[in-house]
């Protein structure tokens, strides 16, 4: 297997890419043996298209509860039973504060995250708009945003308006697992919000959770498509399993060995793209959770999560350093929109549309 594992860094390091046949056999074949061989690989990989600055982000739970849909790992879904603190859309003060926390924390941007099913043209786009012009004018952080389904392109172009840097949308999981997640909307809902965003000129962040019963096939699967999504962050999720919702009922939190595993494999088939370990990265992966970077994180959530806790921003910033890595600096991100596509695309004409971008090159914080 480590002959596999060199093979397929050197594929990549050259500019090629990862099928999801070969990665597949990553995951399924790397065992204890071999797991040190990946995570190493993967470093080398982060090391040579992202560099060794971390991007740090923090969100707030700007809308909670009573979501219409049903993803089964939500615990704001109006479906389940889960007792999670119900209410509506935060006031400017509390905005502010947020954001202020965030800039304490040393994230570059606070993410306003909302539970309903999408956003439309009315008051409460009205409200959100304000809150985005609050947080951006606030200069301690800019605002990134995760607002659920847009169907109107009136409604993108409003919050680009506003001053939104960077939508946030996920895939959650491959096509082929997507409906045992969620029935209430469709995969092509979420595509078609991220081309509205794109277009509308934001910087898309869009990821998925692992552990929610999908196979180490769908697992990459989702790297692959996630891949021809091209957002300019992928945060990467691990189940957190909470009482009262269907995947909190029917599925344990993954191995951190495994979690581990996923996300060197996931640098390997991404990677010119930053990957964020973000929700229940405390719970999967405990007092393991610095070696995230060494299997190919390039940038984490820091403080609490939309209904549980995160882990303190002094540790975070305790164990960056403890690697080598440095956080990047706040206000460091470009007001150009898609900065991660933009120097993709000029090393597309330097050498091929898998050329690898320049060692050490900052992309935009998603």
């Amino acid at each position: 297997m480590r002959d596999v594992i060199r093979s397929l860094e050197e594929k990549v390091l050259a500019g090629g890419e990862v099928s999801v046949d070969e990665a597949t056999q990553l995951l399924e074949g790397v065992g204890r043996d071999d797991l040190m061989d990946l995570l190493a690989s993967a470093d080398r990989i982060r090391r040579r298209f992202v560099g060794d600055e971390v991007h740090l982000c923090s969100i707030v739970n700007a809308k909670s509860g009573r979501c219409s849909e049903d993803c089964g790992f939500c615990a704001q879904s109006v479906k389940f039973k889960t007792g999670i603190d119900e209410y509506e859309l935060l006031g400017e003060d509390k905005a502010l504060a947020a954001a202020e926390r965030a800039a304490e924390n040393g994230a570059e941007a606070l993410g306003l995250v909302a539970a309903w099913r999408g956003l439309e043209q009315g008051p409460t786009l009205d409200r959100v708009t304000t809150l985005i012009r609050k947080v951006s004018d606030g200069g301690k952080v800019h605002a990134d945003a995760s607002l659920g389904l847009i169907d109107d392109p009136e409604v993108a172009r409003r919050l680009r308006e506003a001053g939104l840097q960077t939508y946030n949308h996920n895939l959650e999981t491959a096509a082929s697992h997507f409906g045992t997640v969620c029935e209430t909307h469709t995969r092509e809902d979420r595509l078609r919000t991220i081309s509205l965003v794109r277009e509308a000129g934001m910087n898309v962040c869009s990821g998925g959770i692992l552990g929610m019963g999908e196979t180490p096939r769908q697992r990459a699967e989702l790297a692959a498509e996630l891949r021809e999504v091209d957002p300019d962050m992928v945060p990467l999720n691990f189940l957190n399993p909470i009482e009262g919702t269907p995947a909190g009922a029917d599925f344990e939190a993954m191995q951190p060995l495994d979690a581990l595993k996923c996300i060197a494999v996931f640098r390997f088939m991404l990677p010119k793209h930053h990957l964020m370990v973000a929700g229940g990265r405390e719970v999967v992966l405990g007092h393991l959770a610095p070696l995230m970077y060494l299997a190919g994180a390039s940038a984490a959530m820091v403080g609490d999560y939309l209904t549980t806790g995160g882990t303190p921003a002094s540790e975070d910033h305790a164990v960056i350093a403890e690697m080598g890595m440095t956080p990047r600096p706040q206000g460091a991100c470009s007001e150009s929109p898609r900065p991660m596509a933009v120097q993709r695309a000029a090393a597309s004409t330097m050498g091929g549309a898998n050329a690898p971008v320049a060692e050490g090159v900052a992309h935009d914080h998603a």
